[in-house]
């Protein structure tokens, strides 16, 4: 054997281990080395997203969570084409992500019927919104804060009016699924 893996402590550690015995029931090794491993964010970053077709949607789980999202919600927008609610396959998209990126704690996911219940759940809402004044990139409080991302045929007026804090990711048109990684990296790289 003497095959050396990298193994996650939840303490907070990550592990070099020498493997000295692996068979279809036990792995066995020695630790030969640690170092601290923190890769949760400090910031606690929601994704809300509207209800997305399914590639676009598990895209935005899958890489989001590999980036730091705290958790989502899944709504549905007025707009929303996609419909039903597949948490079962989410959180196993979630956690395979988490396992990937090496990081302690696979992010919730809800299915929620509306926007309006979102930000009952939310008590600092950003709505990203193409042309809105403030740029995310200049919004660095508050710490933990929930980014609401719209369906592919955009918010209605109705749920415009809904969110008080609007925020822009620049001039360029962008898909749902781009926008809230670009949202939570931004977001993330304001408050690191």
């Amino acid at each position: 054997m003497g095959e050396e893996i990298e193994v996650i402590d939840p303490s907070g550690f990550m592990l070099t281990v020498r493997l000295d015995s692996v068979s279809p029931d036990r792995v066995e090794g020695e630790v030969v080395a640690e170092r601290p491993h923190r890769p949760e964010p400090a910031a606690r970053i929601t994704i809300a997203i509207a209800n997305l077709p399914a590639p676009a949607l598990e895209l935005v789980l899958s890489r989001c969570t590999e980036a730091g999202a705290y958790a989502f919600h899944v709504f549905q927008a007025d707009r929303s084409v996609a419909r039903g609610d597949k948490a079962a396959r989410w959180l196993t998209i979630c956690r395979e992500a988490a396992m990937l990126a090496g990081r302690l704690r696979v992010p919730e996911v809800d299915a929620l019927p509306s926007l309006e219940e979102v930000l009952k759940r939310s008590d600092a809402a950003v709505m990203l919104v193409r042309g809105a004044p403030q740029p995310l990139a200049g919004l660095a409080k508050p710490r933990d804060l929930t980014l609401v991302v719209g369906p592919e045929g955009g918010w209605s007026d109705r749920e415009l009016g809904a969110v008080a804090l609007k925020a822009d990711l620049g001039p360029r048109n962008l898909r749902a699924d781009t926008a809230a990684l670009v949202g939570l990296s931004v977001a993330l790289a304001m408050r690191e």
